[in-house]
């Protein structure tokens, strides 16, 4: 497994090229709601190291215990680039869709497998393997309103209000 800041962006050539020549496929999950990527992605760089859990970093937790832990660091956003943040991460997936055509891949939200339960389906079929039921034992960090989760949540609500993104500030699921 890859992520696109990991250098897969910025190697896109070399990347695709090995990835056709192998017959790799590709498998983009991707947010819809890039406020509640930010808000992730701030805790779980917190985590990093602050290490809340008994001294270790986990980005993915197997108990309720462990999830309210984790969620109860509301980060700041910085709702002065806030805008421009969004619109840069959501320019990033497009550019890698770009960069990344060429390869056999499929697009997946995380709320769409959240929400839906066929989508697994769809990725097992994209992969050729056979259909069976899968379980995971991770458990969500962030249940509820995104409010409940970040500190200067009226700076974020005041800026986002009106706007493109104003969307992200209620969806849940």
């Amino acid at each position: 497994m890859y992520f696109l800041m990991q250098g897969l962006v910025e190697h896109h050539k070399e990347i695709v090229e090995y990835f056709n020549h192998r017959g790799v496929s590709v498998i983009f999950l991707f947010r819809k709601n890039l406020l509640r990527r930010m808000v992730s992605v701030l805790a779980n760089s917190y985590d990093r190291y602050a290490k809340l859990l008994n001294g270790t970093h986990k980005s993915h937790v197997h108990s309720q215990q462990e999830a309210t832990a984790l969620s109860s660091y509301k980060p700041i956003i910085n709702s002065a680039s806030l805008i421009s943040d969004l619109k840069e991460i959501g320019s990033a997936a497009v550019k890698a869709l770009e960069y990344f055509n060429s390869t056999r891949h499929l697009v997946l939200y995380y709320e769409d497998l959240i929400t839906n339960c066929t989508k697994l389906k769809d990725v097992q079929e994209f992969l050729g393997i056979p259909q069976m039921e899968l379980t995971s034992r991770q458990v969500k960090i962030h249940k509820g309103p995104l409010s409940d989760f970040v500190k200067n949540w009226d700076d974020v609500n005041k800026t986002l209000t009106g706007t493109e993104y104003e969307s992200f500030l209620r969806a849940d699921y």
